[in-house]
């Protein structure tokens, strides 16, 4: 018996433990399936007329997020036509009122301070990659005011130099990297074009010092710093997860560099060889009287650096796969430099950008297309209406805004074969169009862009103040690449990848690998 005993005891606490689990697991999934029922019962039963529609969704907290994410155009495109321009659907746990077309658009990136805040939406993410005190860690006004110092930094003196640096590093680039060794081969385009966005814009938004430093450590420290975007950290971003213990160890050593940067200047230890952003700043001076303190300049460079790269990476990228697919266009643009510049190809100038037409319209067409950032969020801090197909509907405060201007820019009714990549739409343009409507934010005159349905660089007060360093970069880097190199698709085709949704900004699908060819002169 006592044998007995000593098997059967174990045996018997064994099932209990089975039994109990058994149990948890079954109560587990009556609670799922309670949920589920309560909330589409909610959905079906109690729909107010004065809100927007909502997009059913099976899930409470859920809700829309895995289809929303896996591909927002298209998201944006099925709902438009159930809803229409104006719809709600549930993101993480948070009712988001998507607001579509160029009356949305206006809504949101031009809604007043009191009724739309972005700092409460974008500084849980942002800060712990910004740092404190900088951008969205601020007051709106201190904002304006760090804006205002960076665009003063993009004078039209700053930009005339930087073509000659960026030309610089695209020409060493081609020289050095072994995926262009020999007459021709094939290369990974996101990947590829990211190191020479990030290479053109810290020799001249950065300065030579930053510069020098990618090609040690620094890129080490930019890639574990951008983990920090990841969309989970919008809920997340404090939490003692790997990733973010990474990008807290980077950021703290990103701001060593610059502030011992600054440091050596302040000192005279460094000469000024040419203008770049951590001069302007360090000459810079509060409203209040007061200088920028180091750190926040050591930050603001850290913003400036990580803004402008995503998306300056992701155009630049889809401008090649797209040439690879249109190997017509990229014979035109050659040609295009031989007749305005001349037939030796002289270096490229700052005032030669302005004489290369379509250079500029593959570009715009090329942002048209691609939008790097597809949804454009606020929190809703006042009550607002909207009027949609005839209807009012009112947003609570509980709500949050999604602009997509995106959407807009590849539609039919403002752009015929919108779904085309044709660069030629844009002859006889001599500007994008828009409606002239101006206002001063505190950081300078910008174009409202209210009506215009081509807004790559939004618009408001958040509008990106970069949208000149970006068109000079992406035209000197196009520019050059051509004069160098022929694309084509590994198979012929004129097909193109589909677009990575998986971060916060919109890229190329990886691998997109093309084909290049050395032109004989080189």
């Amino acid at each position: 018996m006592g044998l007995v005993g000593n098997i059967a005891g174990p045996v018997a606490e064994r099932f209990a433990g089975s039994s109990t689990l058994a149990k948890g697991s079954a109560a587990f999934a009556a609670f799922i399936l309670i949920s589920v029922v309560l909330n589409v019962l909610s959905q079906l039963l109690f729909k107010r007329s004065d809100r927007p529609p909502t997009v059913f969704h099976w899930f409470p907290w859920i809700g829309s997020t895995v289809t929303y994410g896996m591909d927002p155009v298209k998201f944006f495109a099925e709902n438009r036509r159930k809803y229409g321009d104006v719809f709600t659907f549930v993101l993480l746990g948070k009712p988001t009122t998507v607001c579509l077309g160029t009356k949305g658009n206006d809504f949101i990136l031009n809604g007043k301070l009191k009724d739309v805040n972005a700092e409460e939406v974008y500084s849980p993410l942002t800060t712990p990659v910004f740092g404190k005190g900088v951008v969205y860690d601020c007051p709106n006004s201190k904002l304006m005011e760090q804006k205002k110092f960076v665009k003063f930094g993009l004078t039209s003196e700053a930009l005339r130099s930087y073509v000659e640096l960026i030309t610089g590093e695209v020409e060493d680039y081609v020289k050095r990297t072994p995926v262009f060794k020999g007459a021709s081969g094939k290369f990974d385009v996101p990947s590829t074009m990211a190191q020479v966005t990030i290479f053109t814009a810290s020799r001249s938004l950065q300065g030579r010092e930053v510069r020098q430093r990618f090609d040690a450590s620094f890129a080490d420290l930019y890639h574990d710093l951008d983990m920090g975007f990841v969309p989970i950290n919008f809920k997340l971003s404090r939490a003692p997860l790997p990733h973010n213990r990474r990008r807290d160890a980077a950021h703290k050593k990103m701001v060593a560099v610059y502030t011992e940067i600054i440091r050596a200047r302040r000192e005279g230890r460094v000469e000024k060889d040419s203008e770049d952003m951590i001069w302007n700043l360090m000459a810079s001076t509060y409203k209040n009287g007061t200088p920028l303190p180091d750190e926040e300049i050591a930050c603001i460079m850290i913003a400036l650096l990580m803004a402008g790269q995503h998306s300056s990476s992701s155009t630049i990228s889809w401008i090649i796969i797209r040439l690879a697919s249109r190997p017509d266009i990229t014979e035109e643009l050659l040609e295009e430099q031989k007749r305005v510049l001349g037939e030796d190809l002289p270096e490229i100038k700052h005032e030669d950008l302005a004489k290369l037409r379509l250079h500029a319209q593959v570009v715009k067409e090329t942002l048209r297309m691609h939008a790097p950032i597809h949804s454009i969020l606020r929190k809703v801090k006042s009550t607002l209406q909207i009027q949609s197909d005839g209807k009012v509907y009112t947003i609570p405060t509980s709500h949050d805004l999604l602009a997509a201007p995106g959407v807009t820019a590849t539609c039919e009714e403002h752009f015929p074969n919108a779904d085309m990549w044709e660069p030629h739409r844009w002859d006889g343009e001599t500007e994008v169009q828009d409606d002239g409507e101006q206002i001063d934010y505190g950081y300078g005159m910008v174009t409202k862009g209210t009506n215009s349905p081509y807004l790559p660089f939004g618009a408001g007060r958040h509008r990106c103040i970069g949208e000149q360093f970006a068109y000079v970069q992406l035209q000197t880097i196009l520019a050059n690449m051509v004069r160098v190199f022929k694309f084509r698709n590994l198979d012929g085709s004129a097909n193109v990848v589909g677009t990575d949704y998986s971060s916060l900004f919109s890229q190329p699908m990886r691998p997109a690998v093309v084909e290049w060819e050395r032109r004989e002169k080189h």
